[in-house]
Order: structure tokens, then C-alpha cells, then sequence
């Protein structure tokens, strides 16, 4: 089998001449470029993939840091991420944080050792010390669902804060004054934007009969976790109105509702977020806060390498989707706003 060697010496080159052929044939006067692609073919020279990206020191893969792969929501923003790479002959390194940022510094610490083109992460919490560490070490790196707080990156994500009224406005343009809001953990960052949100709506409320509203932070934004939550409360369920951190918690509410003999959405309205795919077939089809994941992804990935194939002509950009209601069964008037 032909080597690089056997190509140099027969078109009368250097190695260093074949390997610009090979990786950048625009620095090549055209009749040398001639010269060693005749020599290429007639050797039939298969130049080794793991060797150019060696020497080039690109490997064409990207790291993508999650925190939930269970969540519905960050597997169709994954399915993006991959279709992305795949068009652009990139391969994608998964890795799940559940959450903890102990997990994420670790992944981030492997995967910069592993020398990827770049990671994709949604970080889970507000801090960007770990990211500035990555990215000092040449690392690019772009956030996905979360803006970057000063950090030199591009980002792509949903306005929460805008989610959070939209859901708070909904509720009380149905009558709801007494509202349960049960999200994750109270230092994730979409959690504290969509909280954000909903205080602005009620803010904004002019009339005396604005909503009052508590606040559960669950360990885990899972169906078993909000279901075991609600299941275990002692006391009378008074809410009239239900605003979940995503479709799963909404799903797990309405279950453990549905044991207390709480009809939905006649005694109580639950609201859900992300827009899953579940949400339209639930039991009771379930009113959600939708979000573009699929395309968050996709859009994310497109922009981590556009900038390693053109890092001299890249410019961060920061993109912002924006949320939108889509009304269900699981959304009715309360009981003191019906004729």
C-alpha cells in the first residue's frame, strides 16, 4: 500500500508538499497541484483521516454537555445538535450532567483533553469561571439554551422570562388568583428566568385582585418527583391554578390531582412548559409554554462550526427564540370567573 512517502518521491516533492496537496491545495502552484494529484491516482494513495486530522489538530468532533437526556426536550434539542454535525461530516460526543456541576466540570475537563473541535452546553448554573477555564485552553465553545453573562461565545436560546409571564398572564386572564408554581432547582438558570417572569407579569397587573403565588423546587423536573410531591401534601389543595417547570412536571401533577378526586382543568388548571410531543396526547391534553428545541440545537451547532471552519470571519452572535402559548384542555376559567 502506497504512503505519503511513495507520493513525494515519485512527483519530486517534499512530504511537507503533499500534506498542503492533501489538506490546503489552494497554497500549491496549479501544475504542482497536477503533478502529485496524477501521482495520488496513479498510486492509488488513500490519505489517512487520523493522520491529517493529527497534523491539522482537528478531529471534526464536538462535545454537547446536557444536563437531563431523559427530558423530551433536550433529546430533540440533542437530535438537532447531531443533525447538524452530520451534514457537516462532524460526529457528536454526548454527555449528561443530571444536573450537578461536579458532572459538568468533570465532562468539560475530558472532553478539552480529548482535544474536540468545540462544546456545546447548557450549563447549570450561572457561573461561566468553568467555561472561561475551557475556553483559555482553546476550547471553542457555544451555549445552547442560556446566554453567555460576558462569556466570548455564541449563544442560542428561549426568552424565559417572557415564557414565565406568558404562562402567569394566561392564568389570570382565566380567572386564577391563588397559583402553585413548581419549577427545579431554584439556582437553575431557566428556573430563575421564568420566575423572573411570572413576578413581572403580577407586577404589571393593575386591578386589586392581582394572583398570589408559592413557589415548590423540586431536585429533579421528572413526573415521578412532581408526582410524589403533590401526592404528599397535607393539606387541602386550594390552588385554582398550576404553573410547571416543564410537560413532565405537568404531567406528574395531574396524575397525583387525579388521586386526590382534583379534576382538570375543572377545579384546577395546570399549565406546562417545553411543548413536548407528549403533551398533545396526554390523558388530558396539556397547555404548554412551547419552545423551538429541535432548532435550538440545530441553530447552536450550525454556529460552533461555522466558527471552526472560519474563525478569522466569525462573529458571536446571540440568538433569542421566543416562546408561544398553545392553549389544551388542561386550561379552563376558575370556578369564580364562570357565568
Amino acid at each position: 500500500m502506497a504512503n505519503i512517502r511513495d507520493v513525494a518521491q515519485l512527483a519530486g516533492v517534499s512530504l511537507g508538499t503533499v500534506s498542503n496537496a492533501i489538506n490546503r491545495p489552494e497554497l500549491l502552484a496549479s501544475s504542482t497541484l497536477q503533478r502529485i494529484q496524477k501521482v495520488i491516482e496513479e498510486l492509488e494513495f488513500v490519505p489517512n483521516a487520523s493522520a491529517r486530522n493529527l497534523r491539522s489538530r482537528r478531529n471534526r468532533v464536538i462535545g454537547l454537555v446536557l444536563p437531563d437526556v431523559s427530558n423530551p426536550f433536550y433529546t430533540d434539542l440533542a437530535k438537532g445538535v447531531n443533525d447538524a454535525a452530520y451534514a457537516s461530516e462532524y460526529v457528536v460526543i454526548l454527555c449528561n450532567t443530571d444536573g450537578s456541576a461536579q458532572k459538568e466540570v468533570q465532562y468539560l475537563d475530558v472532553l478539552a483533553r480529548q482535544n474536540v473541535e468545540g462544546i456545546l452546553i447548557t450549563p447549570v448554573s450561572e457561573s461561566n469561571l468553568t467555561l472561561a477555564n475551557v475556553a483559555e485552553r482553546g476550547i471553542r465553545l457555544a451555549l445552547v439554551d442560556r446566554f453567555p453573562l460576558g462569556l466570548q461565545a455564541c449563544s442560542v436560546a428561549v426568552n424565559d422570562v417572557y415564557g414565565g409571564s406568558l404562562a402567569l398572564t394566561h392564568l389570570h386572564d382565566l380567572g386564577h388568583r391563588k397559583i402553585l408554581v413548581i419549577m427545579g432547582k431554584a439556582d437553575f438558570p431557566q428556573v430563575v428566568d421564568r420566575i423572573t417572569g411570572i413576578k413581572q407579569a403580577i407586577e404589571s397587573i393593575v386591578d386589586a385582585d392581582a394572583p398570589e403565588f408559592i413557589k415548590i423546587h423540586l431536585d429533579s423536573m421528572s413526573v415521578k418527583n412532581a408526582y410524589e410531591v403533590i401526592r404528599d401534601m397535607n393539606s387541602p389543595f386550594d390552588f385554582t391554578g398550576v404553573i410547571c417547570g416543564n410537560d413532565l412536571i405537568a404531567i406528574g401533577v395531574i396524575r397525583a390531582l387525579g388521586e386526590k378526586n382534583i379534576s382538570i382543568p375543572e377545579d384546577v388548571s395546570v399549565i406546562g412548559y417545553d411543548d413536548i410531543d407528549f403533551a398533545t396526547s396526554a390523558t388530558v391534553p396539556i397547555t404548554s409554554i412551547s419552545q423551538p428545541s429541535y432548532e435550538l440545537g440545530f441553530t447552536a451547532a450550525e454556529l460552533l462550526i461555522s466558527e471552526g471552519e472560519s474563525p478569522e470571519k466569525h462573529v458571536h452572535q446571540r440568538i433569542e427564540f421566543q416562546p408561544k402559548l398553545v392553549i389544551r384542555s388542561s386550561t379552563a376559567e376558575a370556578k369564580s370567573h364562570r357565568p
